[in-house]
């Protein structure tokens, strides 16, 4: 039974502590820019889903920081929701398994992104990803409409990713622990995957074989789980307010 969207709604204690713990370990990992970047998180069967709101950073997101939203574009809207929410509504839309988004501005994955290079398995981090990332090049623009986040989620597809060019990437997970877990992921598959190709000399990757062991083993569910607890202890030794949140 899908639970119809209500303004105003807070979200479950646990998911908003999870939100604002996955935006402070993505500033960790260098995501921070300015206030601008998402993360969203939502249960599922549930037409509402919650977000750091427009103000503040991934630096200084806390669970009070977080908004309510609605899958549908014609539902009311908080006044502190980020301008880029058709990005989450249209992905929310096309995805029925997925839990949580990123979008950020890391600046590998931006780099990586307004090239043509397509992701390999250099690293453990690319093998997440090789064959499932997306590349939108329509505009480089915030995402301010439907159509241009409808355009977006046809380019993830069944995927885990997609790059925008020159705007960064999102990246999905059937929850909001997955999510900001990949997102770090992908920063550095991509970082690495630069450097190879830095080089300047032929470099080697895993075969297809290892890619899909990989995907089997270190990111099955339990693996996600040990690096979101890590990022967690983490952003409780920069911040320690954050120790007490229960994500």
């Amino acid at each position: 039974m899908t639970v119809m969207f209500r303004p105003g709604d807070r979200p479950p204690a646990r998911l908003g502590a999870q939100l604002a713990l996955g935006a402070r370990m993505l500033s960790m990992d260098g995501h921070d820019d300015f206030n601008q970047g998402q993360i969203s998180a939502r249960l599922p069967g549930r037409d509402t889903f919650y977000i750091k709101n427009a103000l503040c950073g991934f630096d200084e997101a806390t669970p009070g920081q977080v908004v309510a939203a609605s899958v549908r574009a014609d539902d009311p809207t908080d006044p502190l929701a980020p301008p880029e929410l058709p990005l989450h509504q249209a992905i929310y839309r096309a995805r029925p398994d997925v839990g949580g988004i990123v979008h950020s501005h890391a600046p590998h994955t931006l780099v990586f992104g307004a090239t043509d290079l397509e992701i390999r398995p250099v690293s453990h981090d690319g093998a997440h990803f090789t064959g499932r990332l997306g590349l939108f090049t329509d505009t480089s623009n915030t995402v301010l409409d439907q159509a241009t986040g409808e355009a977006i989620a046809k380019q993830l597809g069944d995927g885990a990713g997609v790059l925008l060019r020159n705007h960064g990437g999102v990246i999905v997970g059937r929850s909001v622990r997955h999510a900001a877990v990949f997102a770090q992921v992908l920063e550095r598959a991509c970082r690495l995957q630069l450097l190879a190709e830095q080089s300047g000399r032929p470099y080697t990757v895993s075969t297809a074989s290892d890619v899909q062991l990989k995907r089997d083993f270190i990111y099955a569910d339990l693996s996600v789980r040990s690096y979101w607890d890590h990022a967690v202890r983490r952003v409780a030794r920069a911040w320690p307010e954050a120790a007490e949140w229960r994500g």
